[in-house]
Formats: structure tokens, C-alpha cells, sequence
């Protein structure tokens, strides 16, 4: 199965049904099968959750290859929401700084030269390098094509003569959210995303 199909995203709801998080489907299926989550499927206008063995046997005559991952004795089908069994809150809104999460923000694409680039062709830099006292934080660390990142090393921006697209920030979780909505195009999301809700503003955290 493609990498690209395990990272991407599925909605997490707690179990009182409301939006907490978005997670892998390498995550989802982890969480689904050590019982922690099941999932959710709507058709026909009605919602069906399914635990791990009811979701696998529910697989099996399932047949669009691109929704489907295959083990050596059984398929399981993608799942796009899961419901956790004992999580009751929500979280505060703040979206973790990984390279995951660096690379969705700058939508794949190199910070200097503005090109857009598959994830592994991509790596990180720090605008202002660690060796000069820059720090591991949304606000320094961008995506970067190999290319670029070798031009720049150690110095400076303007030691090297370049610029930056846009200036790094901390995303707001709300705005997270709706970009892995838009990359999915999941119309069962929409259930659960109230449009009013996200609609409001949130206080973005500070370094």
C-alpha cells in the first residue's frame, strides 16, 4: 500500500461524537485494532460503527482496490472516521510540531524557491541555523528542496542572497482541520464539522 494512502488523514471523534483530532490511517487502523476505537460509516443516510472484526469481515466484499489494504489472510477497507471508546474531551487546540505537520503547512512546497515537491524529495531547514543559536519551532523551521537547502548550509539569508515565500507560523488547529478536509474531499466529514463552529476564530498559542 502506498504511503501516501497510510498518512492520510481520518477524522477522530470522541465518544460523545465530537471532532478532537486528525489522525493517519496507519494510526486509526493501530487504534481500531487494539479496540480503542471503532469505526464510523455512514450509507443510506444512516451512521453504522463497526468494531475491528465486524469492520474485516464487512471488508471482504468490499472492491474498490484504491479503499482497501490487503494482509497476507484478509483486507481491511480504509477507514475515514473513527470513534473512540473512552476519550470524553477535547483537546486544546494547538497542532503538533512534527514533520508531518511542517510539511502540510507549507502544502509540500520549498519555502526559498516556492516550487512544490513530493514529500520525499523535501526536507527541513532551519531559517536561522541551529549553529547560530536558531531553535526547533514553527516560526524557524520550514520545508526546503535539496537544492536550496545546499545553497543556504549554515548562513544566513541574506548572507546567501535569498527570501523566504511567506513567513513561517504556528497554524491554528481550525485551519488544520479544513485542510485535511480539502485534501480528502470526504463528504461524510461534513456531518461532523459544523460550519458555524469552525467559522470562529481561535486564540493562537505563543511560543
Amino acid at each position: 500500500m502506498a504511503v501516501e494512502v497510510l498518512n492520510s488523514g481520518v477524522l477522530v471523534l470522541n465518544n460523545v461524537w465530537q471532532v478532537v483530532d486528525v489522525c493517519s490511517v496507519k494510526r486509526a487502523l493501530c487504534l481500531l485494532y487494539l479496540r480503542h476505537a471503532q469505526v464510523v460509516l455512514k450509507e443510506g443516510g444512516s451512521l453504522y460503527t463497526f468494531g475491528f472484526e465486524d469492520w474485516k469481515d464487512f471488508s471482504q466484499d468490499y472492491s474498490s482496490d484504491s479503499q482497501i489494504m490487503r494482509t497476507i489472510t484478509y483486507k481491511l477497507r480504509i477507514p475515514r472516521i473513527i470513534l473512540l471508546f473512552i476519550y470524553d474531551r477535547i483537546p486544546p487546540r494547538k497542532v503538533r510540531f512534527t514533520r508531518r505537520n511542517v510539511y502540510k503547512r507549507d502544502r509540500n512546497r520549498c519555502q526559498y524557491c516556492g516550487k512544490k515537491f513530493k514529500s520525499e524529495d523535501l526536507n527541513l531547514d532551519h531559517v536561522i541555523a541551529v549553529s547560530r543559536g536558531g531553535k526547533d519551532s514553527w516560526y524557524n523551521v520550514v520545508c526546503s528542496c535539496v537544492p536550496c537547502n545546499l545553497r543556504k548550509g549554515h548562513k544566513s539569508l541574506v548572507e546567501v542572497g535569498m527570501s523566504l515565500i511567506r513567513k513561517p507560523t504556528r497554524p491554528n488547529w481550525r485551519s488544520f482541520i479544513k485542510c485535511n478536509f480539502a485534501e480528502i474531499n470526504e463528504e461524510n466529514w461534513k456531518d461532523f464539522l459544523d460550519l458555524a463552529y469552525w467559522n470562529v476564530e481561535l486564540e493562537e498559542d505563543k511560543e
